[in-house]
């Protein structure tokens, strides 16, 4: 049992949507292929794998220096004999040697693009989708049989107003969800609080609508937001600070006794413990979003997710970003809190699959093995082709 090849190439998933401190014109994405000389019906497994929104491309940092090391080591170093499978954790260690500790920024993405397609492969060769083969192993073989999930989208769009918000959040509703999210921050405050208004009269009350603010505010400006915020009882208030900046969201906890959530910018799990102890965090009340593809994959998943239960926090709390099949697969055989859903934008990545319908806010998971692309026949039809050839 080897790994043949593995082959990349970066796409475009750029759009004219802008957030609070970016925009998506020029946003690409890394595309992943692992081929393995492992045959099931007659073809050989190839696992797949991508990288979240938000963060570039990484084929760069792949090519020079991670696929290399890959490729130089003892093929019997990356299996699990015991499983007769691939081993996740051995070819993590391979792809990370040399690495220095810290410095998580573009690398993590890298990799969790790469480890991605290595845990396709292995529930592949195991038979098995994802989400069971991860229940199996650590949790005791207990799933969640649906996943609760939510809309991601009111970006701002050049020439967008209050109607057509209303109607893209409408849209959701009627597809199934029933918790929205928006951007916030982009705007004056004003605005931002019309707008808010505005899918409040499509979702009512408060308790149906998360907004972002994607980092975009210093402490003062946090803090105004927040108490412009506090009559609406919103499902949570997101990222207003710097990711990093642990002081700020502390002290914003002090003033804001609603809902708050981040994680998404975090990418290790030295990261996330940090935020635990200095951030303020309430682990009754806030939510953690940490995602797997861009923080180094499932196998440094795992260790936040004990890191989380380390310093008192239930994996309930975790909800994460990307909206992606990945972590629906996470959410449901680890049990987590539910997983971002991009109805859409950011095609063909977002959105789970095609069959599977949203029913009352959740959705259940194909039984296909890995973590299901085939089942998403937009996005299935990109990744495979880097390997027809």
């Amino acid at each position: 049992m080897r790994i043949v090849d593995v082959r990349e190439k970066t796409v475009s998933i750029a759009s004219p949507i802008a957030n609070a401190y970016i925009d998506f014109s020029k946003m690409t994405c890394s595309v992943v292929a692992v081929i393995t000389d492992v045959v099931r019906d007659g073809k050989p497994v190839i696992g797949y794998g991508f990288n979240s929104n938000g963060r570039y491309g990484q084929g760069a940092l792949m090519r020079d220096r991670f696929l290399e090391r890959l490729a130089a080591a003892d093929p019997a170093s990356l299996v699990d004999e015991a499983r007769d499978n691939l081993d996740p954790f051995a070819i993590w260690q391979t792809l990370m040697r040399n690495e220095k500790p810290g410095g998580h920024g573009e690398r993590s993405v890298a990799v969790g693009t790469i480890d991605m397609a290595v845990w396709d492969a292995v529930a592949k060769i195991a038979g098995v989708p994802l989400w069971r083969l991860l229940a199996d192993r650590y949790r005791g073989g207990k799933a969640d049989d649906r996943v609760w999930v939510y809309a991601a989208g009111g970006y701002y769009y050049p020439g967008k107003d209050d109607f057509q918000l209303k109607a893209e959040m409408q849209s959701y509703r009627d597809r199934g969800y029933k918790v929205v999210k928006m951007k916030i921050g982009g705007a004056p405050l004003d605005i931002d609080l019309r707008r808010i208004e505005s899918v409040l009269e499509v979702v009512g009350e408060g308790a149906n609508l998360a907004v972002d603010a994607n980092g975009r505010f210093d402490l003062d400006t946090a803090l105004r937001y927040a108490e412009a915020l506090k009559p609406y009882n919103l499902f949570w208030y997101e990222e207003a600070g710097d990711p990093l900046d642990f002081a700020l969201q502390a002290e914003l906890g002090r003033h804001y006794d609603r809902p708050m959530a981040t994680g998404e910018n975090l990418f290790s799990h030295q990261d996330a413990r940090n935020l635990l102890r200095f951030g303020g965090m309430n682990r009754e009340r806030d939510w953690l979003q940490f995602d797997c593809a861009l923080s180094y994959g499932l196998v440094e998943y795992l260790r936040t997710l004990d890191v989380m239960e380390a310093e008192g926090w239930s994996t309930r709390r975790v909800v994460p970003h990307g909206g992606h099949q990945m972590s629906l697969n996470i959410a449901a055989g680890l049990q987590l809190g539910g997983n971002e859903s991009y109805p859409d934008v950011f095609r063909p990545f977002g959105g789970f699959a095609d069959a599977i319908a949203v029913e009352g806010g959740y959705v259940s998971l194909p039984d296909a093995p890995g973590v299901g692309f085939e089942t998403k026949a937009e996005l299935y039809a990109l990744l495979r082709t880097l390997a027809e050839n």
